[in-house]
Parts: structure tokens; C-alpha cells; sequence
């Protein structure tokens, strides 16, 4: 076709003005013609257009019988594969020119709603070069997930092209994260005029902080598994390996963090460490002659002073959010192990090995004080 050959000169010598031209003649008279539909996609790729390019070059390899037409089309996504990851390398290494894009940090996807979910892991899929199922399963419903750890510069341009394609999505560099003051809190002081609590800083040092409850900016809870060591006996094993160590869940310690935006600070609390014998009591008053007879009734112990040490945040922080969705998180970050390793957890549990879920717990609580503020 002579018309088709005048296309691929005009597009030759960048004249996209005349290949429109003769295109759109072109497309009334044979609309139909694969030839045609793959020079509309070459004009759409030569003029920047690269969705409207890919658009048709897939229509194309679906459609189209002839082999030519579908070796033309796979070589063009081709190039528009190349394009994109050619424009990523170089929008990398324009991010990296501010010093403060190459430090570390961390990619987390936010929950998307399910009836975007098809589009956004069409998307996604084309970003990871994998398939829609795959990257489907990428996608939470619930909570965050830890998708990519690296460099800023390139989480950075990783981010916001998923942005740009409607996945949400932030990133926060790990310098930013240690910023953050935290306090270990060993207990209250006082609880009026104003909250006073007896805590320890980075550096272990013994100290008290008053504030306010209205400087409360979130809550954050989460459980920290309690691991013991059990022999794990199974008859289908050789004889002299029927029995192993196994490491089990035992029970959960549960951890509590107030974050103080202004003061750029955390107050953590851990039902493990929190000392209930001293401060102000936390057992509630009562004159009952069977609770005085039956003392063991309202035996302090940890839980039931953990559960009203929990009722007076909320009821003096009723209005502040509550994140709550630390485990689902965790189980997309314990995997993670060489980032978790170079973070302190500033949990103070009493444990005869190092637990991912520490640090995954602090890098949570971060994650949700950086997003916020």
C-alpha cells in the first residue's frame, strides 16, 4: 500500500503533522486494516502519546492474524518498555542529585478500595512486569504493607509513578524515622493537674515528662509475640530426629505508643515493663466486704491493671485515632530482616533471642507518626 509506505517516510523524517494526514485518511478508508492500526500506534509513540501507543499495539497482538503486523506490535511495546524504564533511570538519577535522596528508606502501600483494585493491579502488574494475579495479591484491603525498601531517589520515583497510576502509596527515608524521640515509659507520676510519667530516654537515662493530654496526637497498639522453646516430636522423622527444638508462641505483650507531634516524641508503654507498683494506683476504690474477705478477687495483676491503664487513655483520648492494625503489617515486614536489623526497637522485653517483631513494631509506629504529621 503506497499511502502506508508515505506514513513510514513521514514518521522517518519526524513530519507527524503529514503522518497525521495521511493516517486519518487512511483509517476512514480501511479502518479495519492491521497496517493501519500499527502506523496509528507508531504516530502515537513518536509523539509522546505512549498509553494511546500501547493501547493499540496490545488490541493489535490480540487481533491481528498476520505475522508481521503481531512482530511489529510486540517490538513496539518493546520500545515503550524501554522508554519508560530509560525515563525511570534518569528521573533516579536527577532525584539523586539532592544528598538527601540517597539515604535509605522504606515503600508502603496503603489499602486500596476492592472495586479499584482490578485497575490498579493492571497497573502495578505493568510496573513490576509480572502478571495481574500476582500483582493483585500485592494489594491490601487492610492495613499497610512494606513493599520496597532502597534508596529514596528510587523509592521516590517508584512512589509516585503508582500514585499516578491510583495506587496509594508513601515513603519515608529511615533518617526521618530516628529523629523521632522515644520514651520508655516505667509509669505515671501523677495523673492531674497533668499527666507526669517516670521513663527513660535513648540513651537510658532516668527521667520525668509532663504534658498534656490534648497533645496527644495518635495511638498506637500492637502485640509483641512471647516465644518459648518445645520439643517437636514427629514419628515419620528418622529415629534420632524425632524429636526437635521448636520455637512457639507462648503468649502476646502488648505495647502502647502516644505520640507527641509538636514535641517531635513517642511515650511507650509495655504492659512487660510498665512497673504498676509504683505511681498512682491504678485498682479502682472499693469498700465491698466480700472484695475485702476475698482479696484474691482483686489481685492486681499485670493484665487487669494493663486493661485500666488502657481505660484511662481512652477515656481521657477519646477523640484521638486509634491504629490498630499493627499485625497485618508486620507480616509483610518481618521478612525484612536486614532493614528490621538496623533499626532499635526500644522495646524492652526480656527475650533470650532478637525477634523481628520488635523493631517492625517501632518502624510501625514511626511510619504512622511521619504519615500523620
Amino acid at each position: 500500500m503506497k499511502e502506508i509506505e508515505q506514513v513510514a517516510a513521514a514518521l522517518e523524517n519526524q513530519d507527524y503533522r503529514t503522518a497525521a494526514k495521511l493516517l486519518k485518511k487512511l483509517q476512514k478508508e480501511s479502518p479495519q486494516n492491521p497496517w493501519v492500526q500499527l502506523y496509528i500506534g507508531r504516530w502515537y509513540e513518536a509523539t509522546d502519546q505512549l498509553k494511546s501507543a500501547e493501547k493499540i499495539y496490545r488490541q493489535l497482538l490480540q487481533n491481528a492474524t498476520h505475522p508481521k503486523v503481531i512482530d511489529q506490535a510486540r517490538k513496539g511495546l518493546q520500545r515503550l518498555e524501554a522508554i519508560e524504564q530509560n525515563r525511570r533511570q534518569a528521573a533516579i538519577l536527577a532525584a539523586k542529585t539532592d544528598p538527601r535522596n540517597t539515604e535509605a528508606g522504606v515503600l508502603i502501600l496503603e489499602p486500596i478500595n476492592p472495586e479499584q483494585k482490578q485497575a490498579a493491579a493492571q497497573h502495578l502488574a505493568k510496573l513490576l512486569k509480572t502478571d495481574t494475579y500476582s500483582a493483585r495479591m500485592q494489594l491490601q484491603s487492610r492495613g499497610w504493607r512494606l513493599y520496597r525498601t532502597g534508596e529514596m531517589a528510587e523509592l521516590q520515583v517508584y512512589g509516585q509513578e503508582m500514585q499516578n497510576a491510583g495506587i496509594p502509596v508513601f515513603w519515608v527515608s529511615l533518617s526521618d524515622l530516628q529523629k523521632i524521640h522515644i520514651f520508655r515509659v516505667l509509669y505515671f507520676q501523677s495523673i492531674s493537674p497533668q499527666p507526669v510519667v517516670v521513663c527513660q530516654n535513648e540513651n537510658n537515662q532516668l527521667g520525668s515528662l509532663t504534658f498534656d493530654w490534648s497533645e496527644v496526637t495518635q495511638r498506637v497498639e500492637g502485640l509483641l509475640p512471647l516465644f518459648m522453646e518445645a520439643m517437636d516430636y514427629d514419628p515419620r522423622r528418622r529415629r534420632t530426629d524425632r524429636f526437635r527444638h521448636k520455637e512457639m508462641t507462648q503468649d502476646y505483650a502488648q505495647v502502647y505508643d502516644l505520640h507527641l507531634g509538636v514535641r517531635q516524641s513517642i511515650l511507650r508503654f509495655c504492659d512487660q515493663t510498665y512497673d504498676f507498683q509504683q505511681g498512682i494506683s491504678l485498682n479502682p476504690a472499693t469498700t465491698s466486704d466480700v472484695l475485702k474477705k476475698h482479696s484474691y478477687l482483686v489481685e492486681n495483676t499485670t493484665r487487669l491493671n494493663w486493661n485500666r491503664l488502657l481505660e484511662k487513655f481512652n477515656h481521657s483520648l477519646a477523640n484521638v485515632r486509634l491504629w490498630s492494625d499493627f499485625t497485618p503489617f508486620a507480616e509483610t515486614a518481618i521478612d525484612y530482616t536486614q532493614l528490621l536489623g538496623r533499626l532499635k526497637s526500644h522495646v524492652d522485653i526480656d527475650r533470650k533471642s532478637e525477634t523481628p517483631w520488635d523493631p517492625a513494631f517501632h518502624l510501625y509506629s514511626g511510619l504512622v507518626f511521619l504519615k500523620v504529621i
